[in-house]
């Protein structure tokens, strides 16, 4: 965390003790669950020391926790830690530590069910399950906190972040990793992800599913099993991220699977071993990002269609485009490649020839993986020459007719954190 952080939350605390009649401050077990139940609804309770608990804590009334000096509660593995059963709650500045694992039940350092109204913000949770947990929620502020988990194995991994059948969440400037999933999102609408750092992660950085009109940016994803998987939604922005170091035998950036009337834009897509790979997705604007150093810049299946693809950079990818069919019904223009061969004569910046941006060789390795122990051989280098001269086999609807002599200069900078 940096330096200001504490000093601004300790100034937010003093701030609360300071405009809240007689505040309550705890100890022990015993000392928080009595408070908990004594206080009136809207008091505060600040937490100090290191206390260690025999079951989890459940908040039925409207309160407000803080810790003083992040003190570390430790569940010992028994149980769930804070459990939120009542609207307008406010959670803040602590640590916890040690939350039972389990194949059967959903274990959580703070666990939230069908409530409106949750703030927490600036905890630190070490080995749980799941973080932070929420289902049937609304109104949700997840901000400035750090979860860390242990790295196990997938099925006995939870999420750092799980959101089910949630509305109108705001997850910002987050720190996230070694779990199953840095952000979980299932059934979730009209969301904000902001600022967060997703790493580490056994699969996912970002995962979400049947989740509409929610917006994604300035977050970074690197080093995940698998990268980001966005599937099952509609009107979705990813703007501004940068999906890195995602590699892996079956590992992408970003995977797209039926998403329909999204936009991608602005985000920096470097050293993965696919960028995006898209399947069964509609009416996408992908524009202004930069792909680097990838293994395949942009995978696309047959059965996307009413896409466009513009404004983008292709830098050193072993390959740029690949797909399974032999039709696009995608549009590709206005692109820069660095594989472009062509020329402008009439000093446009844009090229006068179009440019064919799937290669032979991508062909043959979509349709036999073997093919790849042959990249950067001669006979790679014949078989696409003699396919730029002689266009036969690669798909002649997939085509930039416009494709940019420079890379393009773009509005807004991506998340580099």
């Amino acid at each position: 965390m940096p330096l200001g952080r504490p000093l601004l939350l300790l100034v937010f605390l003093a701030l609360h003790s300071f405009l809240r009649a007689n505040p309550t401050v705890v100890t022990t077990e015993k000392e928080l669950n009595q408070a908990v139940t004594d206080l009136k609804e809207r008091d505060t309770i600040f937490i100090r020391g290191i206390i260690c608990f025999e079951d989890a804590v459940i908040i039925s009334k409207p309160l407000v926790l803080l810790g003083l000096d992040f003190p570390a509660l430790d569940f010992q593995s028994r149980s769930s830690g804070l459990v939120l059963a009542s609207d307008s709650i406010e959670v803040g500045g602590l640590h916890l530590h040690n939350i039972r694992k389990s194949s059967v039940d959903d274990y959580a350092a703070i666990l939230v069910r069908d409530i409106k109204g949750v703030y927490i913000h600036h905890c630190h949770i070490y080995n749980a399950f799941f973080g932070i947990y929420l289902a049937k929620c609304q109104r949700i502020r997840l901000e400035d906190n750090y979860v860390e988990g242990n790295l196990g194995q997938e099925i006995s991994s939870g999420n750092a972040i799980h959101l089910w059948q949630c509305a109108k969440a705001t997850i910002k400037g987050n720190t996230l990793s070694r779990h199953r999933d840095g952000i979980y999102l299932e059934f979730v609408t009209d969301s904000h992800i902001e600022s967060n750092k997703s790493f580490h992660n056994i699969r996912y950085g970002l995962h979400f599913m049947f989740s509409h009109r929610c917006t994604y940016m300035y977050n970074v994803f690197e080093q995940n099993e698998a990268g980001v998987a966005v599937m099952y939604s509609r009107n979705v922005q990813m703007i501004g991220n940068s999906f890195r170091d995602n590699w892996g035998d079956s590992s992408y950036g970003l995977l797209l699977k039926d998403i329909f009337d999204g936009e991608i834009r602005g985000n920096l897509l470097l050293n993965n071993t696919i960028a995006i790979l898209v399947e069964g997705s509609n009416r996408l604007q992908v524009h202004d990002n930069s792909f680097t150093s990838n293994g395949w810049a942009i995978k696309i299946s047959a059965s996307c269609e009413g896409n466009v693809i513009s404004n983008n950079q292709f830098n050193g990818n072993s390959f740029d485009v690949s797909t399974n069919g032999s039709t696009s019904n995608n549009l590709f223009d206005g692109n820069y490649w660095d594989h472009y061969a062509g020329y402008d004569l009439d000093g446009n910046e844009i090229g006068d020839v179009p440019h064919h941006p799937v290669s032979l060789f991508s062909v043959l390795v979509e349709k036999v993986p073997e093919a790849l122990m042959l990249y950067r051989s001669f006979l790679t280098l014949l078989l696409d020459r003699s396919e730029h001269l002689m266009p036969s086999v690669t798909p002649s609807a997939l085509v930039d007719n416009t494709p940019l002599m420079a890379p393009p200069i773009y509005p807004m900078p991506y998340a580099t954190n």
